[in-house]
């Protein structure tokens, strides 16, 4: 009631909301009741988060151990092992009479053995074995809640007891009491693994790492003017992968001192090539000159001397990501088209400035996933052999097969381990990460040994595509604690491309639908490849007019196949933004050739010539053009004798202007619209067409008949006159003549007229005067048209004839 009265707007009254408010809580009763009493469910062993997190900060999780240093990694007999790291009490409590012990736990069989044993926490009495006690033991002081001990421990592996090769937990225990419990127990434990192989296996397994030096895009499209084309990069950040104790850096040390196989991305040395002489560095809306040439002449000699006699593996130029290619690329027409030219280019590239001739005959997509489609894309590149992994690949056996097998239409997959190659992905900055990580790669090495006695296998390890300083560092120790041949052999990808497949692996390539769904999120998006074609449909279109097309296609180019680069992976925004970089670029240097504005124009004739001007600011010459003019109403106004459109060819050296004239004649008044528009020789439009008005004010041929008839009575006129003038002083030199003939008197008077000469004066005519009912015109220029100039038509320029 009370419900409905409140839903109806009805304002109850203060007793009746106390009643309601009473009846509510007494309701509750029976339902707090239930409550308390939740605990004691079946299950005995339920716990509550609560609980949980007071259980967690107790028992064999109070205090945090962390094995930072195990040395030997890989002892033999007579060595000592010596064992150092640091314990932190996690607990509420102060953790007294603590020591920390050294326990062998049980030996592992097999390799799934070693991922269980990895991931298991907490202590396991019966698994992690009694401490080995004795000499063999370290004091701790009393360790408060929060701080941390450090310890170090030194034991020989003959009291270890190790018997049998093969792979043992090894764990590092604290014991110690605590206010609350003060009696002795483990309060943590941390686990690593020993492998031991006292004598040489009577095979071993062909271990091939690839050593992969790529990095993210640095360079910019835009190059200097100049003759040396100085390239501009995008930040000094590569300088710093570099330099001593950078990225690049270690890994080319690293790898000098290995027996790796060197997989390279050609644009990265081309890259280091361009810093190691003049360069720019963009700096907002300018470029500074770089400082870091030293730095990358002495990475690009130490790389030199460090691949020779190695393998080299060229990667496609820019390392194009093949399943975003796949799987996206495919929609955008011609983005695969890339992909041949990025491997032939890949080729000459590292010959050129490594001095050793790679194999491009290797893809390698992200992860080494794979699927149909993008087995096809990297095949269609040129390549034969794909690189994968054995967690793509979904290899079932309960050994690990050779890594090579071929999976049809004559390819090749290079089955890379998926545990081997993943083991140095952590932060191994940590020092017990990275000694987890190195103790888990030999055990794993080793137990692969062990699975078939006497069957040598051929693993890949192909890690991470970028590792940083410190991952490299922690899987150059794994190998370098190999490198006694104890029961792995070093080799090389090419070696173990050809190693004999085994019949039992896996070779069919697993659908699409299993991609892996957090690699199909970080792939690049589709508007990447439409850029990518935008760019590369403006390039086609400038580089069949320039005469130095190399200049502008080789930076282009390979700015175009850096878009696409496994690099950008899950960087959407950032690869976006660099392709629209390279486009506004591009932009740019064709805008630099146009035609120039131009004001209306007045046509006062029949015939003119009307100039367009093109503007050409490269600093080389462009030609292959040619210059569309259109009249819009080609009735009024014809071009070059009467046409609509007329063209004319156009060459034009760098940094110079060309006048184009085009003649025109006009057959009516009135303004007529133009358009002029550029072309390349093969009919595509080049640049936005300008256009203008030509004003005609033609006279037409009926005033011209008027003033031609007027002119014709003006001549006549002036022909007669001029006749009777003559005559008239014929007549004068004939009286002249009489006079001298009649004496001097005559000759001393004035001469008078008679009246006969009188008369006659006035029956002869008046000099006559065309006359005509049209008004007269001044006669017309001797040519319809002037001269043509060379120069460019100023602004508001007026044509006439």
């Amino acid at each position: 009631m009370a419900e409905a009265a409140d839903f109806q707007g009805i304002d109850p009254s203060p007793a009746r909301r106390w009643l309601r408010r009473a009846a509510a809580a007494v309701a509750a009763v029976p339902l707090l009741a239930g409550l308390v009493h939740l605990p004691a469910a079946p299950s005995a062993t339920a716990m509550t988060p609560v609980a949980s997190v007071a259980a967690a900060a107790t028992g064999s999780r109070t205090v945090a151990v962390s094995l930072d240093t195990l040395a030997p990694s890989a002892p033999v007999k007579g060595d000592t092992l010596t064992l150092s790291g640091t314990v932190t009490n996690k607990g509420r409590e102060t953790v007294s009479q603590a020591q920390v012990d050294v326990r062998l736990g049980d030996r592992l069989s097999s390799r799934g053995a070693i991922e269980d044993a990895a991931r298991r926490t907490g202590f396991s009495e019966s698994r992690d074995g009694e401490p080995l006690g004795g000499a063999y033991v370290v004091k701790v002081p009393e360790i408060p809640s929060g701080a941390t001990r450090e310890f170090t421990l030194a034991v020989p592996v003959d009291k270890l007891g190790v018997d049998d090769a093969g792979v043992y937990e090894l764990g590092v225990s604290l014991s110690g009491r605590t206010p609350g419990e003060p009696y002795d127990q483990v309060l943590g434990i941390d686990r690593t693994f020993l492998p031991w192989q006292p004598a040489a296996p009577k095979s071993k397994t062909q271990l091939t790492v690839l050593w992969p030096l790529i990095s993210s895009a640095h360079l910019s499209a835009q190059t200097g003017s100049d003759d040396q084309q100085t390239p501009v990069f995008e930040s000094e950040a590569l300088a710093a992968e570099l330099s001593p104790g950078g990225r690049l850096e270690r890994m080319v040390t690293l790898g000098a001192e290995l027996p790796v196989t060197w997989v390279i991305d050609p644009d990265l040395l081309a890259t280091v090539e361009a810093m190691s002489g003049n360069y720019q560095v963009m700096s907002g809306d300018t470029t500074l000159p770089g400082r870091n040439q030293a730095v990358a002449k002495q990475w690009l000699n130490a790389l030199d001397k460090a691949v020779q006699g190695d393998k080299v593996v060229a990667l496609p130029y820019g390392d194009p990501d093949l399943a975003s290619l796949a799987h996206r690329g495919k929609r955008v027409s011609r983005s695969l088209s890339h992909l041949r030219p990025a491997t032939e280019l890949a080729e000459s590239t590292v010959e050129t400035i490594l001095h050793v001739k790679p194999s491009v005959e290797y893809a390698w997509p992200a992860n080494g996933a794979v699927d149909p489609s993008i087995v096809d894309v990297a095949t269609s590149a040129g390549a034969d052999k794909v690189i994968t992994r054995s967690d793509s690949m979904r290899e079932r056996l309960s050994y690990t097969p050779n890594a090579a097998r071929p999976i049809g239409g004559g390819t090749t997959a290079v089955v890379s381990d998926a545990v081997l190659s993943t083991a140095f992905e952590g932060d191994m900055t940590r020092a017990g990460e990275s000694t987890a990580a190195v103790q888990k790669f030999l055990a794993h090495t080793l137990a692969v040994t062990h699975e078939r006695p006497g069957t040598g296998r051929s693993v890949v390890v192909a890690p991470q595509r970028m590792p940083t300083a410190s991952q490299a560092e922690s899987l150059a120790s794994a190998l370098r604690a190999l490198g006694g041949e104890r029961w792995s052999q070093a080799s090389d990808l090419i070696t173990a491309t050809t190693a004999k497949p085994d019949p039992k692996a896996t070779t069919s390539v697993p659908s699409a639908r299993r991609y892996p769904k957090e690699l199909s999120h970080q792939e690049l998006p589709e508007t990447v490849f439409q850029q990518m074609r935008t760019t590369q449909d403006r390039l086609d279109n400038f580089k069949v007019i320039l005469t130095a097309a190399h200049r502008v296609v080789t930076p282009f180019g390979n700015a175009i196949k850096r878009e696409m680069s496994t690099s950008w992976r899950g960087r959407p925004q950032e690869a976006a933004e660099y392709g629209r970089g390279v486009h506004a670029h591009l932009e740019s240097l064709t805008g630099e050739v146009k035609l120039i504005d131009k004001s209306d124009l007045t046509l006062s004739g029949r015939s003119a010539t009307i100039p367009v001007t093109v503007q050409n600011k490269l600093v080389q010459g462009v030609d292959h053009l040619v210059l569309r003019l259109r009249s819009m109403k080609p009735t009024r106004l014809g071009l070059n004798g009467g046409e609509q459109v007329a063209e004319l060819p156009v060459r034009i050296e760098g940094g110079h202007s060309q006048s184009v004239k085009f003649t025109a004649s006009a057959n009516a008044n009135g303004p007529v619209p133009v358009e002029a528009q550029l072309f390349t020789e093969d009919g595509r439009p080049y640049g936005q067409p300008m256009r203008f008005t030509v004003k005609v004010s033609e006279i037409t041929s009926t005033v011209m008949l008027v003033i031609a008839g007027g002119v014709l009575l003006l001549v006549l006129a002036g022909v007669r006159m001029y006749s009777q003038r003559k005559r008239a002083a014929a007549a004068r030199d004939a009286d002249a003549d009489a006079v001298d003939r009649t004496g001097t008197s005559e000759e001393a008077g004035a001469a008078r007229p008679t009246d006969e000469d009188e008369g006659a004066a006035e029956a002869a005519p008046a000099v006559p005067v065309a006359e005509s009912d049209d008004p007269v015109q001044p006669s017309d220029p001797a040519t319809d048209t002037g001269p043509q100039s060379t120069d460019p038509s100023g602004p508001g320029e007026k044509v006439e004839r």
